[in-house]
């Protein structure tokens, strides 16, 4: 577990991304400590690579455990390249996505199961963990319905046109791993007005930040 690593979770159509970008536009408001911005999969060249496979929407025959590969071997590179030498360098890293995605999505969306998604990704990860995760909670029929309201047919992935339950086993899991790590995940309530939720997670930053055994 690293202080300085905060990720930010939740099922498509949360709000997440939009609430990220601005959240660390003001963080200099809260804390003069550097900080980077990075997602996953991405952040850099080859993992943003990845990302193009992995979200193609021709790639409709790919193997859910090929999926969970993928990712991981995404997130090794997003860590070696992008995130370890930020940490090293003393920065702050705000995420959009790590492990607890592939636990939900691979595990709990593809059925693949979590433990083995969980071990998989020890062997990309090396263990490390965030200190602290954000959960951007919103129920499936609302995030289905944001994107369908909000971004064209162009701007739809391959996870975007899964399934309903496909989506309800991704939220449930999630729900999961909230309650099995309530020290580092914290909920929000992504139904608010966007206002609300960044407000909201400005606080959660702030009470984190000023944590006296961080």
């Amino acid at each position: 577990m690293n202080n300085n690593f905060i990720t930010f979770e939740g099922s498509d159509g949360a709000g997440k991304t939009t609430v990220l970008k601005r959240v660390f536009e003001t963080l200099d408001t809260i804390t003069e400590q550097p900080s980077i911005l990075t997602r996953e999969p991405g952040g850099n060249r080859i993992s943003e690579m990845i990302r193009n496979v992995i979200l193609d929407r021709n790639n409709r025959e790919m193997d859910a455990k090929t999926e969970a590969l993928l990712y991981a071997a995404a997130r090794r590179q997003h860590l070696v390249e992008t995130i370890l030498p930020a940490l090293a360098d003393g920065k702050m890293v705000l995420s959009d996505r790590y492990l607890d995605s592939s636990l939900a999505y691979q595990g709990g969306g593809r059925q693949i199961g979590c433990q083995a998604v969980y071990e998989m990704n020890q062997f990309a990860t090396d263990g490390l963990m965030p200190g602290l995760t954000i959960y951007f909670d919103v129920p499936v029929a609302v995030g289905l319905q944001r994107i369908a309201e909000h971004r064209s047919v162009a701007d739809t992935d391959r996870l975007d046109v899964e399934t309903r339950a496909f989506h309800q086993r991704v939220h449930d899991t999630y729900e999961q791993l909230v309650q099995k790590y309530p020290d580092r995940m914290v909920r929000v309530d992504a139904t608010q007005p966007v206002e609300q939720v960044y407000e909201s997670v400005m606080t959660i930053l702030r009470n984190y930040l000023n944590r006296s055994d961080r």
